[in-house]
């Protein structure tokens, strides 16, 4: 069977929503938190020079930028055919170029090509680097895009907080830039210390926030589902973190070749204004916002009020069956509960392997989104939760906190 008709074939008898195979990601820096639900055998399936597993990406049609020694397709997602064979398995991008507006709406092809975010779940023990992001026009001059994310911290997801359950957004409103200069011009002398000049505020499980691009932040230890862009670029203005020190590259990898040492172009991929805002918690804070709760279900917006990203939180409760409609195109993964999503069964991971395929998530097209999908929670007592990833394109998504 040639790989188009394979496509289109599960296509069909999936009814417009497919079931991906799990990506998990390594990385060569920090602490694995352990709450991937992977194998405890498994953190380190590639490798001690890859680092360990840290990461897991949902509907991504991009590879993770992670050296040299990453391959290709590292971080793409994989659809998983009906005849469950791995060996048959192909990329969700692959999908996307042969569907088109079929899998993901016309307007998202006609104004991005096609899919154009991916979410994760982002699991470190300890914190991570005070860094940033860059905009969309830094970005260009390397070839890039630029990278706005948002954070939700799900209860589910999270039985312990790690080392510190705290994140640092920007810097106190009276630091000056020259302050920060004078901290990046120490990045190979010694500890810079930068978070000495930033604020940190604690997590609430449950709630979430929205990073622009330019904003530096140092995300704090529970794990966090992340929707963001299709973007893998950051420049990392902290130098040593929990005692693990970051060489310079770190700070200017994203950054063209004449201006690696160009500490006044460094300083200009921030915001400098949204840094310093006062009212940071006001603007980018995310509380949940309820859209429909009964005794069969209750759905909440948990990222909203932005340009590019969206998602909600949907919980069934035990023994429902609900029809969800939603006006694009998403992504999801089921973190607690089993049952059935569309004609798949479908099921929160337990303990996964590395490699092994699942049953808990899952991208729906814009066409099955909107003529509804119907799902069963075949539980007696446990709710069924899911989370669901848009992009910039769901015309019901809260425009303002």
């Amino acid at each position: 069977m040639s790989e188009k008709k394979l496509i289109l074939g599960t296509f069909e008898q999936g009814r417009g929503i497919l079931r991906l195979v799990p990506v998990f990601v390594p990385r060569r820096f920090s602490k694995a938190g352990l709450r991937l639900r992977l194998h405890p055998d498994d953190y380190y399936a590639l490798g001690t020079k890859r680092g360990s597993i840290k990461e897991r990406w949902f509907s991504s049609v991009i590879g993770a930028m992670n050296g040299e020694l990453a391959p290709t397709d590292e971080g793409m997602s994989y659809v998983l055919p009906f005849n469950e064979k791995l060996s048959d398995r192909f990329t969700l991008k692959e999908t996307q170029d042969i569907l088109g507006k079929e899998l993901v709406g016309e307007e998202l092809m006609k104004k991005y090509g096609g899919w154009p975010m991916y979410s994760k779940f982002f699991d470190y023990q300890t914190p991570l680097f005070h860094h940033l992001h860059l905009d969309f026009e830094a970005a260009e001059r390397v070839g890039r895009l630029g990278k706005p994310e948002a954070y939700y911290f799900p209860p589910q997801m999270n039985n312990y907080p790690g080392d510190f359950p705290h994140t640092f957004f920007g810097f106190d409103p009276n630091v000056t830039k020259e302050m920060v200069r004078e901290r990046l011009l120490k990045y190979e002398l010694g500890d810079a210390r930068i978070t000495e000049l930033s604020k940190a505020y604690r997590i609430e499980l449950g709630t979430g926030w929205y990073t622009p691009p330019g904003v530096i932040h140092a995300p704090g230890s529970y794990l966090t589902y992340e929707p963001q862009w299709n973007s893998d670029v950051n420049s990392v203005y902290e130098n040593i973190t929990s005692g693990e020190v970051y060489p310079y590259e770190f700070l200017v990898e994203n950054c063209p070749p004449d201006k690696k040492r160009d500490i006044d172009y460094i300083i200009s991929l921030m915001d400098w204004e949204k840094n310093i805002d006062p009212n940071y918690r006001k603007h980018y804070f995310r509380p949940s916002l309820l859209i429909h709760s009964d005794i069969q279900y209750t759905d909440k917006w948990i990222v909203y009020a932005n340009d590019y990203i969206s998602a909600k939180e949907l919980t069934i409760n035990p023994g429902q069956t609900v029809v969800i409609k939603d006006k694009a195109a998403y992504g999801c993964i089921i973190i607690q509960g089993h049952g059935k999503f569309g004609v798949y069964d479908a099921e929160a991971a337990i303990v996964l392997r590395f490699g092994q395929a699942s049953c808990d998530e899952y991208f729906v097209s814009e066409n099955a989104a909107r003529e509804g999908v119907v799902i069963t929670n075949k539980s007696k007592f446990e709710p069924m939760v899911i989370l669901r990833h848009f992009g910039p394109n769901n015309p019901d998504m809260p425009k303002e906190v």
